[in-house]
């Protein structure tokens, strides 16, 4: 039996893939991580997990994600973003391990009206995308076995993210103001999960990098009317500037992404956004 490595398993799409393990239990042995029990960034105790375990699979579903915090930190968010990322590419690398790693939008500028492709220059504005771009380098130089996938705006049931930071603002205020000029896709990471799975499951692999999002581009205030509408929130919403909600980071203008490539090679077919979300707005009204 196969064995799927998951790295960040305490995350939203740790969680996501936790929740869709049995459904392949009959065919892999799953071994979830947290950064408690497997400290990426310590390149001795992933040698020895991997010298133990010798997973045929390892997704890295972990990273440094305070995108503001990173301006200060960038120590730490390349530690987990560059240098942890090398660590396991060279134990995938020595035990034929197929790295499936994580990516995200802001590897891009977002300086354009265009959906970018996989082979657009990088060109990140921010310490957490020039950490994630080094790691996309290094896993991909240290382990030509390398699967990445960029995603943008992840949400999902599990952990602090936009959806549920909404629904909570959405049960204490009366009125909000959203960012209203920056386009980009929404992605629930259950479907992430789920194209991971896909990947696994399919036995030619191609490596290098892949997008993967819903579709099609929206705004984050766009986004913030779909969960007030699908929650039957009354709240009122308001469009601002990007000058008139100034973060420590900046964020790309437009940061969509093309998805044809995942489709070709993988047949993997995005969900509508707005159909994602409700799903996850179903779910976590549930709870």
């Amino acid at each position: 039996m196969k064995k799927i490595l998951v790295i960040g398993s305490n995350g939203q799409l740790g969680n996501c893939i936790r929740k869709i393990a049995p459904d392949f239990e009959h065919k892999y042995e799953f071994l979830f991580t947290d950064s408690e029990t497997l400290n990426i960034t310590n390149e001795e105790q992933v040698n020895d997990f991997f010298y133990d375990n010798k997973p045929d699979y390892c997704i890295n579903a972990s990273a440094y994600t305070a995108v503001d915090l990173a301006e200060t930190e960038k120590e730490k968010a390349f530690a987990v973003n560059a240098d942890g990322v090398a660590n396991l590419a060279q134990s995938c690398a020595e035990y034929k391990t197929i790295l499936i790693h994580v990516s995200t939008d802001y590897v891009f500028d977002g300086d354009t009206n265009l959906s970018y492709s996989e082979d657009d220059f990088t060109n990140p504005i921010g310490v957490y995308g020039e950490s994630k771009r080094r790691g996309e380098e290094l896993a991909l130089e240290i382990n030509p076995r390398s699967i990445i996938l960029r995603t943008s705006w992840l949400y999902s049931e599990f952990n602090k993210n936009f959806v549920k930071t909404m629904l909570n603002l959405f049960s204490q205020k009366e009125e909000l103001g959203i960012v209203a000029d920056q386009f980009g896709q929404p992605t629930n990471a259950n479907d992430l999960s789920e194209a991971i799975m896909d990947i696994i499951e399919t036995p030619e692999k191609t490596f290098g990098i892949f997008h993967f999002s819903n579709y099609p581009e929206t705004t984050w205030f766009e986004f913030a009317k779909k969960i007030a509408e699908f929650s039957k929130s009354s709240i009122k919403l308001n469009p601002l500037t990007t000058d008139q909600y100034p973060t420590p980071a900046k964020r790309p203008v437009r940061s969509t992404m093309a998805l044809d490539k995942i489709e070709q090679i993988y047949k993997i077919e995005p969900k509508h956004w707005e159909n994602s979300l409700e799903e996850c707005v179903n779910i976590l009204s549930q709870q």
